[in-house]
């Protein structure tokens, strides 16, 4: 007791924070649940509070009470009641948590009656393995037993002739946890890979035959990773928007600050709707935009102009394409700095002495000047295929116009602009590619899928699971970024 008033802390601020009271066996799910709980109210709480005062700003003018307050109450209140649906994430976490302490213990036994072959350390890595594949896969099924109407659809009976017999039916698709399970799967992966990287790298280096390729490989690894899975998340971005999340796909819409008709007419030409030298009807398209940006109607004709002038592309900022990438790269990155500023400032708020301030301020431009580059090297790339390097590689044709504009001059943009991480540090390439990675799994996987097929999903991700888990665990450093040290805080 003496030490403890000493320290200023009682007994039971000490409980709180070690969770002492519970049994050891029952902590990581308690943990787990206040994380999860956090995670899923939290963001929508505080999107609740922000357009609740952006509300409040616009009627600061108006006479009298806010009838708002009622339906603020109403809002908030369900949102905190809904994060304690036995259905939703906050319970999904809990139990896959729970799964790895407390089926812990009963598995062992089993092991150690049906595995007496292997050794103490192999039964101990099966059981964790076998307990969180089970918590792993329950948990999942949890959330697939909550209807979703995005994943609901109703169909109409039809005989083996076509015709309908008028009678409707209600269809279920799986997919809604897809995103979850990519995430997973992007983090086994790199759970497994980068141990055997790691002993490979070990031999090597014992047997001093580490070469400087091996290590050029390592530190690349990351940069690799992201500029790949960049390059298929702006190509869905521009021909395929509906396999991105929609809030994904409106944040990178407002970044790239792009006049839509441009984005229309290249899919167009993509998909074949606008072809060069031929009266297709879409003239209207790129010509209301040459009248716009002050440049002659008959420029966005697809008949008359073959390819139709890079100008349009820089949207205003005159033909040269060296000076819209600079023009880009300023604005972007003013863009930008409204973001990371702050945030920045934020995590230094502890300490607010002045080199803090000025490494907030630093590490904000930083982040700026990459996501700056990042918009400047797509346009660029688009511009470099258009009318900087294509025609002179593939010619200048008609057809060869029509083959550029149709992708290979975005296909130029979404390989060049994810090398914009190598601005970053080394730490942050690292989460920054395990953060596009499952993103641009989604684009190559459907989203929707018939719901017989379900199982292969809880599967693929109970194996993930038990494979991060595990890794957890035992080699907590392993899983690299934000979630090691999280799961590392849940399961310890």
């Amino acid at each position: 007791m003496a030490a403890e008033a000493r320290s200023g802390r009682g007994p039971s601020s000490n409980n709180l924070l070690s969770l002492s009271t519970i049994p050891p066996v029952l902590r990581p799910v308690v943990r787990a649940y206040a994380f999860g709980y956090a995670s899923a109210v939290g963001p929508r709480l505080l999107t609740l509070i922000l357009q609740r005062l952006s509300r409040r700003k616009r009627r600061r003018l108006s006479q009298g009470r806010d009838d708002d307050d009622t339906s603020f109450r109403a809002s908030a209140l369900r949102i905190i009641r809904t994060g304690f649906d036995v259905q939703r994430f906050p319970t999904f976490c809990a139990v896959l948590a729970g799964g790895s302490s407390v089926l812990l213990g009963p598995l062992r036994i089993v092991l150690n009656y049906i595995a007496k072959g292997l050794n103490r350390s192999t039964r101990l890595r099966l059981a964790r393995w076998l307990a969180t594949f089970i918590s792993a896969w329950l948990g999942l099924r949890l959330l697939h037993s909550k209807d979703s109407p995005a994943f609901t659809a109703t169909e109409t009976e039809k005989s083996h002739a076509g015709y309908q017999f008028g009678r409707t039916r209600v269809v279920k698709y799986g997919g809604k946890t897809l995103d979850l399970t990519l995430f997973t799967v992007t983090r086994a992966l790199d759970v497994i890979v980068g141990e055997l990287w790691s002993q490979h790298r070990a031999r090597r280096k014992a047997a001093q035959r580490w070469s400087k390729l091996e290590q050029l490989a390592t530190d690349m690894i990351d940069p690799v990773v992201f500029a790949i899975s960049s390059a298929f998340i702006m190509w869905s971005w521009f021909y395929y928007p509906h396999k991105l999340p929609r809030n994904y796909n409106k944040w990178i819409t407002s970044a790239a600050s792009v006049d839509l008709r441009l984005i229309e007419a290249l899919r167009r030409c993509k998909f074949n709707e606008l072809r060069y030298g031929e009266d297709t009807g879409q003239a209207p398209l790129l010509g209301s935009m040459c009248t716009d940006f002050k440049l002659p109607f008959q420029c966005g004709d697809p008949q008359v102009t073959i390819p139709f002038p890079c100008e349009l592309v820089h949207m205003g900022c005159g033909p040269s394409c060296e000076y819209h990438a600079l023009s880009r790269f300023v604005r972007s990155w003013k863009w930008a700095m409204y973001t990371y500023l702050p945030l920045a400032l934020a995590f230094k708020l502890r300490r607010p002495n002045r080199e803090n301030l000025v490494r907030a301020f630093l590490s904000a431009a930083r982040s700026s000047a990459f996501l700056g580059t990042f918009i400047t090297l797509f346009y660029y790339g688009v511009c470099l295929g258009r009318t900087r390097v294509g025609p002179h590689l593939i010619g200048s044709d008609k057809s060869s116009r029509q083959r550029i504009d149709g992708g290979l001059c975005v296909g130029t943009g979404c390989f060049l602009c994810g090398w914009s991480v190598l601005i970053e540090t080394a730490s942050r390439r690292k989460d920054m590619a395990l953060f596009v990675a499952p993103r641009a799994l989604a684009t190559v996987v459907p989203r929707k899928y018939p719901v017989e097929k379900q199982w292969q999903e809880s599967l693929v991700f109970a194996a993930s699971s038990a494979v991060v888990m595990t890794c957890v665990l035992e080699n907590p450093k392993r899983v690299r970024g934000v979630l090691g040290r999280l799961l590392g805080v849940v399961m310890k």
